[in-house]
């Protein structure tokens, strides 16, 4: 890899780490080519994505924003999940490091924060974000509801009582 792919390869992290509502950082070793190709799959349905990463690069690309902490997270075979959801990507790569002992969750960056793998870990606990909209939704929709039917019931029930005054007066 010469000098400009390093920098375009830098450039392209620093977007990702910038864009990217979580990133879970991932040790990878052992993991076969089928099996990479099982957890991209998962991480596309979910709208993630998973990139291995140069460890020194992805440092580069930091440039120090998250300190040391951050740092030593890119050690060893590195890959990283990541979604502008930041709940997506990290439901399934904890879902995926305990189905297979070859893939280990080491933590995390969320902004300028790091996390470790008990925080990332709890993200992953947590509702998706199209989940937090529709209970939102519901929660908006439900006294509409409420009050819509306070509204007609009063009609409801003088029509039923001019009803029962027509039967009453037919028989």
């Amino acid at each position: 890899m010469d000098r400009a792919q390093k920098q375009v390869a830098i450039e392209t992290l620093k977007g990702v780490f910038a864009d990217a509502g979580a990133v879970v950082v991932t040790h990878n070793l052992g993991l076969t080519v089928a099996e990479m190709t099982d957890l991209r799959g998962r991480l596309r349905k979910e709208g993630a994505k998973l990139q291995v990463v140069k460890n020194t690069l992805a440092q580069k690309a930091l440039d120090g924003s998250v300190g040391e902490a951050g740092d030593a997270l890119f050690t060893g075979p590195v890959a990283i999940a990541y979604a502008p959801d930041p709940v997506s990507a990290a439901k399934v790569a904890t879902q995926y490091a305990k189905d297979n002992e070859k893939f280990v969750v080491i933590g995390g960056l969320m902004g300028k924060d790091v996390l470790d793998k008990s925080a990332v870990s709890a993200l992953a606990t947590l509702p998706s974000l199209d989940q937090l909209r529709g209970k939102i939704i519901g929660l908006i929709q439900a006294p509409a509801t409420k009050v819509a039917g306070i509204l007609a019931a009063p009609a409801g029930q003088l029509a039923r009582v001019i009803g029962a005054y027509a039967a009453k007066d037919a028989a």
